[in-house]
């Protein structure tokens, strides 16, 4: 296991502790854990996504959800940040996605352009800022401008920079692909080294081995995978995500292995909202039961 990194040892500037110290310990459990609910998946994936559950197409009933959840925080696109959050502005903490892109191209070549700045993350009274870098793409030189554009405002406005960390590019599925142990690893810490504040990752999958470097061909566990993605992003806070919607049994277990590993938490959207609400408040309940068994007070 590693030990999740306190506030006080990441590095941060006064702005960005606090609005971090706000999103864990005055939201959610309250316990230096966090639950984020994404809802950027409309321009991501289309409206396909709602086809589960027509509700979750109002960006209001998925806010509603967030506060009835006890969620630390919810990541949108600026639209419907603009045209939803301020009705419940303060109630629930608000990461303002700055970069997207649709799935309609291939990824062979990915980039998410920026829509949105930090600026306007201030404005809309955001708690954190989200950036998507597609790390193995071959359009990372344009990706790597965009993040530091984006990482220089966030150091200015005091603003927490969360990076989407997702392997991407004919590379990368070439090797292993974009879940693979050597690919999720690989992106963790990439993140970090990058200058991101909180990393975002997918549950990686040790037994992803085809033609992925020779450290990789080891028998690892997947707690053993974890373990290593979560040192991988050093003093970088790191997040989990659901992916897409899995079987609950399968999903709670990597919820559970990913805080044992050091995670400080979980960023899990479809699995949540393609489903009935209450069966939705449900399943919120049960990975709340697993990140309260994994406190971190806020001070060393």
């Amino acid at each position: 296991m590693t030990t999740r990194p306190r506030l006080s040892q990441c590095g941060l500037s006064a702005g960005k502790r606090a609005r971090l110290h706000r999103i864990l310990h005055q939201h959610g459990l309250g316990n230096g854990t966090a639950l984020f609910l994404p809802y950027d998946q409309g321009l991501e994936h289309g409206p396909r996504d709602f086809f589960p559950d027509p509700a979750a197409a109002d960006p209001r009933y998925i806010i509603k959800l967030a506060l009835e959840g006890g969620f630390n925080g919810i990541a949108v696109q600026i639209g419907l940040a603009e045209k939803f959050y301020w009705d419940y502005a303060g109630e629930v903490p608000l990461i303002l996605k700055l970069n997207g892109k649709t799935d309609i191209p291939s990824d062979r070549d990915a980039l998410s352009p920026l829509h949105a700045s930090v600026e306007d993350a201030v404005r809309l009274g955001a708690d954190a800022v989200g950036y998507t870098l597609y790390v193995g793409s071959p359009a990372q030189v344009p990706d790597y401008g965009q993040l530091h554009e984006v990482r220089r405002d966030a150091q200015r406005f005091g603003m927490p920079l969360v990076v989407w960390a997702y392997p991407r590019g004919a590379a990368i599925e070439q090797k292993g692909g974009k879940d693979s142990f050597y690919a999720v690893h690989y992106a963790a810490r990439v993140a970090s080294e990058l200058g991101a504040d909180v990393v975002k990752v997918n549950f990686p999958h040790p037994e992803k081995q085809q033609d992925v470097p020779d450290p990789y061909h080891t028998a690892f566990t997947a707690q053993q995978a974890m373990d290593a993605v979560v040192r991988a992003a050093n003093r970088t806070l790191v997040l989990v995500s659901g992916g897409s919607r899995a079987g609950d049994e399968a999903m709670l277990e990597k919820a559970e292995e990913s805080m044992a590993a050091g995670a400080t938490g979980l960023i899990f959207g479809r699995n949540v909202w393609q489903r009935e609400h209450g069966a939705s408040l449900r399943l919120v309940e049960q990975l709340r039961q697993i990140l309260a068994k994994y406190p971190t007070t806020p001070k060393v």
